[in-house]
Formats: C-alpha cells, structure tokens, sequence
C-alpha cells in the first residue's frame, strides 16, 4: 500500500514538474539548437571545419518580445518557414515595417506592415532574399545568448546589417 502512495505522489509531482516546464518555455523562454552554417560566424563558428552536430550551438531564445513585436534592426530572431511550418531558421533582422531594401537585382522594395527583412550571415543563406518579408506573427522569439560549449557562452552580438 506504501509502494502504491509513493509511485502516486511521484506521478503527480512529474506532471506537475512537467506542466511548469511547459509554460516557461511556451510563454518566457527555451533553449535551441543551431543547425547549419547561415549565421556564421557569429553562431557555429566551428560549422565551417566541421559537420558534427555535438558542436552546435545551443542558444537562448526569450519570448517577452512576443507581446508588442518589440524589435530591432540586428535582433536574431527564430521563425517558423513561410513554406512549411514546421521547420524553423534563425536570422538576423535587417529591416523593420516602412523600411527601404536594396535587392540584388537592383530593385528596391518596402517592408509591408507587420513583416520584417531578415538576413543570414553566410552568403549561401536561406534567407529574405529568397523567401520575401517574413511576417510578424512567424517570429517565435529573440536569440540573447549561447548557452553551449562552454568555451563559447555569452551574450549574442548585436549588429545591424549593412
């Protein structure tokens, strides 16, 4: 009967453990990893010599600048892909609402309301140039720091594009 007592107590404090741990990384923060070489070389700089994925960054990702879309032009954020909403990419932001993109191509466009140009730090990035303006309501939060290696822990740089 004490068995039976003590796995129920454990039971309920592994749900409620888990119920806690769920709403702080959906509404606050979570951790996540870095996969690829696009914003080298501030995230995985090792990526380049390199393909093991116990090398990747791991990063924090806080979500307080979820409630106004408070950002700013350099921010790292995640987003979930236009595309398919499954997969998700790390970028920095490179223009606001209201603000003028020089492309490639040689045409200029303006940012629509409530979508963001976001940019990788590789060449070969997946990125705005391909995808278009990203909207607002993709963003998922904003990269502050690395939190593993070890070596490399720290606050993310902050850069504006030029």
């Amino acid at each position: 009967m004490a068995s039976q007592s003590f796995l129920w107590g454990l039971a309920k404090q592994s749900l409620t453990a888990g119920l806690i741990c769920l709403t702080i990384s959906d509404r606050y923060g979570c951790v996540t990893a870095v996969r690829g070489s696009s914003m080298f070389p501030t995230l995985n700089p090792h990526s380049k010599n390199s393909s093991q994925f116990e090398l990747d960054d791991r990063v924090l990702v806080e979500k307080f600048c979820l409630t106004k879309y408070k950002f700013s032009r350099g921010d790292i954020v995640v987003f979930c892909s236009p595309t398919n909403y499954k997969e998700k990419y790390i970028k920095r932001i490179a223009a606001l609402p209201g603000d003028w993109i020089d492309l490639p191509s040689f045409e200029t466009v303006r940012i629509p309301e409530g979508h963001c140009w976001v940019v990788g730090e590789d060449a070969c990035s997946l990125d705005s140039t391909s995808l278009g303006p990203i909207p607002m309501g993709l963003i998922c939060g904003r990269v502050t720091h690395i939190v593993w290696p070890p070596q490399r822990i720290g606050r993310v740089s902050y850069r504006v594009q030029q």
